[in-house]
């Protein structure tokens, strides 16, 4: 990943995990998820206690040094980068009263947490908390979860954002479902629950106010969910472009044509993809560190700064699906047959550009921020 700014300093032990994950991917697709061992690797180097606060344990990095370490991630393999993205988690969970946050990662700062929000199904007060019951699909990463959350809704209450409920992973059933051609190794499998009773204390509304005061917490929750994801996309267009140069100079035409890095066509759509990747990696990078420079220096960040983390967010997904899609036409005849990198890069980019954070709807929501009009509720 040559063009990347290393996530840490003199950081072998990333560079050698990324190789493993490269390895591996193979069998990721496989699988369908990313095997448990993985996943410890993943802890291990850092991805789920990179948001805890260091009191816990934590390493309490910059949202900007966690997005670098997540694309680094991605650029091996994307589902990988995908699942990794869920370290975010550790901020939205700040919503749950204080004392429940302190025992999940005062226990384990590298505690993984993986749920569905939607649809909201019905619970009811019990004698010892909420009874939860119901399916929810896309369950991204609850493979190698030890806490599991679904998004359910309480009669009387009010709040136009998801209440979640949090579970043991053994009290749930994950119901093997997931078999798409992007994102494959996710495990987005459906999440089923049966007459679960969840203390209330254990639950907290996707978006709420923190109920503790460490500067990552009053960072824009759902701006940082949705730039998560969106990196992922940055690092599997880097990949795209890394592969496509690396490989075309070397490859020869059966039909005796220049080499394709010696075509004029494959040069300026080349230089294209690359101006795209380059011009939305910056504008996202940029604008995350000026707001995080805002939290630390007035306590807060300012509404069109709020906007801006959204709107770019959008923009590195959509120009790094794009710019995989290029690659992807610059590879010829042979990307297309199965299982191909640029194949593979270009539709997990697509992928993770139809998320409903980062989707082409959301220009929409950026649009009508920009003039002041009502956007959704968690947009800003």
């Amino acid at each position: 990943m040559n063009s990347l700014r290393p996530a840490r300093a003199a950081d072998g032990a990333l560079a050698a995990l990324k190789s493993e994950i490269r390895e591996r991917s193979e069998e990721f697709q496989s699988l369908r998820h990313i095997p448990i061992d993985m996943v410890r690797k993943l802890q291990a180097a850092g991805l789920y206690r990179a948001f805890v606060p260091k009191r816990f344990g934590g390493d309490a990095l910059s949202p900007a040094d966690f997005c670098r370490l997540v694309e680094e991630i991605s650029w091996a393999d994307a589902s990988t980068g995908w699942v990794a993205s869920f370290g975010v988690s550790a901020t939205y969970l700040a919503a749950l009263p204080a004392e429940t946050y302190a025992t999940i990662y005062g226990g384990d700062p590298n505690t993984v947490f993986a749920g569905s929000m939607f649809p909201p199904q019905p619970a009811k007060r019990m004698p010892g908390g909420l009874e939860v019951s119901g399916r929810w699909p896309w369950g991204s990463g609850v493979m190698g979860a030890s806490l599991v959350g679904a998004g359910i809704r309480l009669e009387g209450e009010s709040s136009p954002l998801p209440r979640t409920a949090i579970m043991p992973r053994d009290k749930i059933i994950v119901d093997d479902t997931w078999h798409a051609i992007g994102l494959r190794a996710t495990g987005s499998h459906d999440i089923v629950v049966d007459r679960v009773i969840v203390p209330e204390e254990w639950t907290f509304i996707r978006g709420g106010k923190p109920q503790q005061d460490d500067t990552i917490f009053r960072y824009p929750a759902m701006a940082l969910a949705a730039q998560v994801l969106a990196v992922v996309a940055l690092g599997t267009a880097r990949a795209a472009l890394d592969w496509l140069k690396d490989n075309a100079l070397a490859r020869a035409s059966i039909t005796g044509a220049p080499s394709p890095g010696a075509r004029p066509y494959v040069q300026t759509d080349f230089a294209k993809a690359e101006g795209l990747l380059l011009g939305a990696r910056a504008a996202f990078y940029d604008a995350i560190e000026n707001g995080w420079l805002q939290m630390e220096t007035a306590g807060e960040v300012d509404r069109d700064t709020q906007i801006r983390l959204r709107h770019v967010a959008s923009k590195a997904a959509q120009d790094g699906a794009e710019a995989a899609r290029i690659a992807f036409v610059l590879g010829g005849s042979d990307a297309m047959m199965a299982g191909h990198p640029l194949g593979r890069f270009m539709v997990d980019a697509a992928c993770v550009a139809q998320h409903a954070f980062v989707n082409t709807g959301t220009w929409q929501s950026a649009g009508a921020a920009l003039f002041g009009q009502p956007t959704p509720p968690g947009y800003i």
